[in-house]
């Protein structure tokens, strides 16, 4: 399973309130706004993660062989899955704080 990218991540976010006509739920809403911020976060740490993998000689712990440039991927995008879903590093807080703070402009 690959992580979608940044634009698709913020665009389902904005999209999912944008789109809302009546009162959305408070409980649902924050539950979605968590889920997208650590789907951002997942994000940037995958891509973080994979730049810092990439300078590894003979592959890390896969080594040179065929597919483990396929497996690395996926070890990679586990590590950035699992931070983002332990607290991460901070960055889904910030992007929840921001995706509340355009909730509240826009019901305005």
């Amino acid at each position: 399973m690959s992580l979608p990218g940044i634009d698709t991540v913020l665009a389902s976010a904005q999209g999912r309130f944008a789109s809302r006509t009546s009162t959305p739920d408070p409980a649902n809403s924050a539950a979605v706004m968590r889920e997208n911020a650590e789907q951002f976060e997942a994000v940037f740490l995958n891509t973080m993660f994979q730049t810092m993998f990439a300078g590894l000689e003979e592959g890390g712990a896969w080594g040179n062989e065929t597919g483990s440039e396929a497996w690395s991927g996926m070890l990679v995008e586990q590590y950035a899955n699992t931070i983002a879903k332990a607290g991460g590093i901070g960055i889904a807080d910030a992007v929840q704080r921001e995706l509340l703070a355009l909730q509240e402009m826009a019901g305005q």
